[in-house]
């Protein structure tokens, strides 16, 4: 009995020193290590949807980041983002006052790059908009879901 009872006050001993040795935000497992990955140019479409001003600029953020990790290479990297649902009112030239900010900046994104936008006209004559009523740095796609299986059939990677 006596060896259970020292087996387990040494077990009580070390859980307390692991365990008040992480309470203060420590870690034995170091620090995180940064790989230097390399990407190649890829073919990639965003499904566009959001109806949250901050999503669409965090989305945008990360279109243009990763054109710039692919080196801006504008032969063998093209991003298409597919606008339909909710994402719609954003791109609608009556709303440019309320949203100016973020247009300004999808649109600078397909300057000098492979950067598209594609609405869908179904979804967006659903909600009263014609070609006529969207900014000019946008196509017009008769569906977004039909768009959408055509890339991925041309090889394109799916994102949200």
């Amino acid at each position: 009995m006596k060896k259970k009872n020292s087996q387990l006050i040494l077990l009580s001993l070390i859980l307390l020193i692991f365990s008040s040795a992480h309470a203060g935000g420590n870690s034995s497992w170091g620090s995180a290590s940064v790989l230097n990955t390399k990407y190649e140019p890829r073919k990639v479409v965003y499904d566009l949807v959001t109806g949250e001003e901050k999503y669409l600029g965090e989305i945008l953020d990360r279109i243009g980041y990763l054109f710039k990790l692919y080196e801006s290479d504008i032969f063998d990297s093209s991003i298409v983002v597919v606008i339909h649902g909710d994402a719609i009112p954003f791109f609608a030239i009556n709303e440019m006052k309320k949203y100016e900010s973020v247009m300004k900046r999808a649109q600078s994104l397909t300057v000098g790059t492979t950067i598209e936008f594609r609405m869908c006209r179904a979804a967006a004559k659903l909600m009263d908009y014609e070609p006529k009523d969207i900014h000019g740095f946008v196509k017009m796609v008769p569906m977004a879901d039909a768009e959408i299986v055509r890339l991925q059939a041309e090889d394109y990677e799916y994102m949200q």
